[in-house]
């Protein structure tokens, strides 16, 4: 890393994946840049209020000013105004965990969620993160919508997420990629177990307009032990009946619908 600004952003992406901090000779190595600009840097992002610095060990953390910002920008562009009850009602019919992922450029960023598990196991991500597409039901929903050149061309750019850092399941080849892609196409919405995490299945379905380009994915996850391919398989016309209903709603939020309309203007790939 060479610019100042990438080195800051790179310390602020290094540190939001180490919530329990690092210290500066780490976060030095991590980044490959000299201690010395890693220390004026940090020192910055401090003074900013973008970092604090650990009493005990000297680590740097993250504070919540970036969570703060993030937050505030969802809420001013409407999309959890307008997602949520939609949310709120699938999470309750399933008793799992449902979100909603928005595609930014080439990424898929999960954005808002409900919990409908009230006991026993829960799966509960963190927001904000970026979905793996190789492995994760909302990566597959999503590629689904697209040509499979463009599909595989995103997978090969984010690179494969392999069994031994996600779940034992995920594919370990761009065609085995492309297999499940095509199966999610032909079925209307995608099916994974243990693809993204032990334990964990999920199933999404594309967001998106008759014609259009697809504005994001709606996911349902759970554990394996009680979230089974047959449930999954029934809950599928609920999960595509939301989906179609978060599209036709889609014009209220800001976000979305500037993504509509820049969408128009690019190749469209019907499944």
């Amino acid at each position: 890393m060479n610019g100042v600004l990438e080195r800051t952003l790179g310390i602020l992406e290094l540190l939001c994946a180490h919530g329990e901090g690092l210290e500066l000779a780490a976060i030095a190595e991590r980044l490959n840049i000299p201690k010395s600009a890693a220390h004026r840097l940090l020192a910055d992002l401090t003074r900013c209020g973008y970092v604090r610095q650990s009493r005990e060990m000297g680590d740097y953390l993250l504070t919540t000013k970036l969570v703060s910002m993030g937050l505030s920008y969802l809420s001013n562009t409407g999309i959890v105004d307008v997602a949520q009850p939609l949310l709120d009602r699938l999470a309750e019919f399933s008793g799992e965990l449902v979100r909603l992922s928005v595609v930014d450029g080439d990424r898929l960023t999960w954005v808002a969620r409900s919990q409908g598990a009230r006991q026993g196991l829960r799966y509960d991500p963190d927001m904000g993160s970026i979905a793996r597409l190789s492995c994760s039901s909302s990566g597959w929903a999503w590629m689904s919508t697209l040509g499979d050149d463009e599909a595989l061309a995103l997978v090969s750019q984010q690179g494969l997420g392999l069994p031994a850092e996600f779940g034992p399941q995920a594919p370990a080849s761009l065609q085995a990629v492309l297999a499940v892609v095509q199966e999610t196409r032909a079925r209307g919405f995608s099916i994974t177990e243990e693809t993204y995490t032990p334990g964990l299945n999920a199933m999404a379905a594309p967001v998106r307009l008759a014609g259009q380009a697809p504005l994001g994915t709606i996911s349902i996850a759970g554990p394996s032990v009680r979230f089974t391919r047959e449930r999954m398989l029934a809950l599928g016309p609920d999960l595509l009946a939301v989906a179609a209903q978060l599209a036709a709603a889609s014009g209220a939020s800001p976000v979305l619908s500037r993504r509509v309309s820049s969408a128009a203007l690019q190749p469209i790939y019907a499944p």
